[in-house]
């Protein structure tokens, strides 16, 4: 069998984590929720759930990887057999991820090959596509003498081409599916030899982003309105804070953009050295994260506030959230600007990098998880290769469906319930209990001491222990009480057999934890109690703290003194001898 492997140097952990926490989340979805819910107020329940289940939840599942160098899946079997459902849990909420995340790669790609023109593509009505009702965009120093039309649209909606609903699913974009394949081609060959293609990769990938977000922040706040949107995205409106749906959306932020409860922190922290600082690492990398998602607000809500300057309309009318603010907000703001194909092929080159190493770091999460589970069948020649071949087939296969003329309605379904709030909720109120109370907050503090010679402060144990599990559950209980249907664009509603997919999607993950308790103790022997106290005990082959040797040296020389003065001798096992 091959080598497991492990990261060359401490960067390239840095960096592939960072290319999987900071991505299109941080770009389109942080900087309108921050408008949406109250400006700067909103930071006060962004803060809060940061230091009460980000950070926490970060650690832990960093550290668990790292203490057992195992994947998302046996790393819960190592723990306690009987949390393994959490494993195939965040695993069948990656897979679905997978499927409907890297289409939004495949707009990036499809989006940059029609920037590279002068006259781009949805700035004008002249296209082959438009249809009578195109109107090209009105600016300030425009005559208002046109005649209204109430069905007009926009020569980027025009674009952007969509089906009335999801039963009218029509024919698909095959320029789209060669966008699709390109960004698979590429996602494969960044990881298929593991971490020693992926560890040289995220040199660029996670650093370019950065290169492009700052350029696109020095041009946007040299525009003119660039002040209304900055405005508009940090005016503190403290009565939101009094909206229970303002702390939902700041904690579901958290748990979008820290990817957590994904396994894929686990999974990169597995290839970690044993005695890597994690705790530091994690607490750096929490910092650049939240870092990142409010700078990008600047030079998002900057293009923003020229974009209604330019049209005279307020911003309200102009920020989207989400794929509307990539594809439809932001290239209808750029074709207003001098020098538009620039901007808009640095912009999309960054949308494409931001979801690159994101999308590649889940695969990889989803092929170390398998991987570890049958290390005999896949860790020789070859075998590693195609089987991640044969995943990211399967993939671009399903992922074509989200690539036809209704495909929107089917990637909102996807985005809405698979990798839902609710369900990354749900995995975390297990992992802090699995560790905390089942595993022993003490014990676990104990192993990460050993790895990185120090106690970290007990805030971090008492947030397992109670403000992590407590917060979670109070947020999932009113996600699910203030739960409201989805509407595409905030119009369409879906039909009753779409609400059920969505719903399939977003229980298929979470069944998996109460299924596995109810198998496992089926087929263990022995009363309830006996079970349970057999499932919930740690592997033997853990690594064992220096206090666990001492203990285990104690027993084995008492055992040892008892057998010579009753036989004169001490039989040697094999435990005592590996001991």
């Amino acid at each position: 069998m091959e080598e497991r492997g492990q990261w060359s140097n401490k960067m390239e952990f840095i960096l592939s984590v960072a290319g999987s926490i900071i991505g299109l989340g941080n770009m389109w979805r942080f900087p309108y929720l921050c408008y949406k819910n109250g400006g700067g107020a909103f930071l006060i329940p962004y803060l809060i759930f940061l230091i009460t289940c980000g950070v926490p939840v970060f650690f832990l599942e960093t550290a668990l990887g790292q203490f057992t160098s195992q994947g998302g899946i046996t790393c819960w079997r190592k723990i306690s057999p009987l949390f393994e459902g959490l494993g195939y849990g965040t695993q069948v909420i990656v897979t679905l991820l997978n499927f409907y995340y890297i289409i939004v790669l495949a707009w990036g790609i499809f989006y940059l090959s029609f920037s590279f023109s002068w006259d781009l593509a949805w700035s004008s009505c002249n296209n082959t596509w438009n249809t009578e009702n195109c109107l090209e965009f009105q600016r300030r120093n425009t005559s208002h003498d046109v005649v209204h039309n109430p069905n007009a649209t926009s020569p980027v909606m025009e674009f952007w081409e969509i089906s009335p609903g999801i039963d009218t699913m029509g024919s698909l974009n095959w320029d789209l599916a060669l966008c699709l394949l390109i960004a698979w081609v590429m996602c494969y060959f960044c990881i298929w030899k593991g971490v020693k293609s992926t560890g040289k990769v995220v040199y660029f990938t996670a650093t370019f982003p950065y290169l492009m977000l700052i350029v696109l922040l020095i041009r946007g706040i040299t525009l003119p309105g660039a002040g209304i949107g900055i405005q508009f995205y940090l005016y503190p409106d403290l009565g939101r804070l009094s909206d229970p749906q303002v702390w939902m959306d700041a904690g579901t932020q958290i748990f979008f953009s820290y990817a957590i409860c994904l396994g894929s922190l686990t999974a990169l922290g597995s290839y970690n050295k044993y005695n890597n600082n994690c705790y530091r690492d994690c607490l750096a990398l929490c910092g650049l994260n939240s870092g990142t998602s409010f700078l990008a607000g600047f030079a998002i809500f900057s293009i923003l506030g020229f974009m209604s300057y330019e049209q005279n309309v307020p911003i309200s009318e102009v920020a989207e959230s989400g794929p509307g603010l990539a594809f439809i907000a932001y290239p209808r703001a750029v074709s207003m600007m001098p020098f538009s194909p620039l901007w808009a092929s640095l912009f999309f080159i960054m949308i494409v990098f931001l979801g690159l190493d994101s999308q590649f770091v889940c695969v990889e999460s989803l092929v170390t998880a398998i991987v570890d589970m049958y290390p005999a069948v896949f860790r020789r020649k070859y075998r590693r290769e195609l089987f991640l071949l044969a995943l990211v087939i399967f993939s671009f296969f399903m992922g074509l469906t989200m690539l036809m003329e209704g495909g929107m309605y089917i990637f909102q379904l996807f985005d809405y319930y698979a990798a839902s709030g609710m369900c990354l909720l749900f995995m975390a109120i297990f992992e802090s209990v699995c560790i905390a109370w089942v595993y022993g907050a003490d014990r676990f503090y104990d192993n990460i001491e050993d790895m990185i010679g120090y106690r970290p402060g007990p805030y971090i144990k008492y947030c397992w222990l109670f403000l992590t599990p407590a917060t979670c559950i109070g947020t999932f209980a009113f996600s699910l009480i203030k739960y409201t249907p989805l509407k595409y664009n905030n119009e369409y509603v879906y039909p009753w057999w779409g609400y059920a997919i969505g719903w399939l999607l977003a229980l298929s993950s979470m069944v998996c934890i109460p299924l596995w308790m109810i198998y496992k103790l089926s087929l263990t022997e022995g009363t309830l109690r006996e079970r349970i106290q057999i499932l919930i005990t740690p592997s033997d082959d853990l690594p064992k703290t220096k206090r666990e040797q001492e203990r285990l040296l104690a027993i084995f020389a008492l055992e040892a003194d008892s057998n010579v003065a009753k036989n004169g001798y001490f039989p040697v096992s094999e435990r005592d001898s590996n001991l």
